[in-house]
């Protein structure tokens, strides 16, 4: 009877850790979200295709009426980034509000596109902004945490890149293209390199970030 006893807490403990191993993404939505978008892509080196979902807070108080006289949905989104365990999923990583509305009002332009890409382990948090250009920040998983490693941006006039920047926040260079071409159209580009070192201490972790949009990479 004792030795039952002894072995019933060890069965208990592996049952329950199947179970949270078996957890759907769906079961990561925190009350007040919905799913904005979901993506698949192996983050961790395990072959296995982890996840990563958009999530909208459901607020209707953020139900508002724009310049336009038309009722937008201002709400943030955020992001959960699942690892693939066994049969189901666990946390890696979160953070309910880092990002915009899709609804924002960009004044002059319109606001930028936001979407995420999983490649070669990496994590992408992509702005596109159609002919003005783009801004993508690069995410590892590392030290326990989703950090930033990388930010590139492009700045465009139509066609015509005008500057492209690159930081590597590993090897903390900064690297600033300018088209020196003040007749290119567009694939004929003249660029001007120039290389900086920059300072920065510790890496900037993903669910530490309160608002992406408030992220000044150029004093950097």
């Amino acid at each position: 009877m004792n030795k039952i006893f002894k072995i019933l807490p060890f069965l208990l403990l592996t049952v329950i850790g199947c179970k949270a191993q078996d957890k759907e993404t769906s079961d990561f939505i925190p009350k007040g979200y919905v799913e904005f978008e979901k993506y698949f892509g192996d983050l961790n080196k395990d072959g296995q295709d982890d996840c990563v979902i958009v999530i909208k807070q459901t607020d209707t108080n953020n139900i508002v009426t724009n310049r336009f006289d038309k009722k937008v949905d201002r709400n943030r989104r955020g992001i959960i980034v699942l690892f693939k365990n066994g049969k189901g999923f666990e946390l890696a990583d979160k953070n309910y509000n880092c990002f915009s509305s899709e609804n924002e009002d960009g004044g002059v332009y319109f606001p930028p596109d936001l979407w995420i890409e999983i490649k070669n382990e990496k994590l992408y948090v992509h702005y596109g902004h159609g002919r003005y250009g783009y801004w993508e920040y690069t995410f590892r998983f590392q030290n326990s945490n989703f950090e930033l490693i990388g930010y590139d941006s492009s700045s465009n006039r139509g066609p015509v890149t005008s500057t492209e920047t690159s930081i590597n926040f590993l090897t903390k260079k900064k690297l600033i293209k300018e088209n020196t071409n003040e007749n290119a159209e567009g694939g004929d580009e003249i660029f001007k390199e120039t290389w900086n070192n920059i300072e920065i201490e510790n890496l900037i972790k993903l669910s530490e970030i309160k608002d992406f949009d408030e992220l000044d990479m150029y004093n950097y």
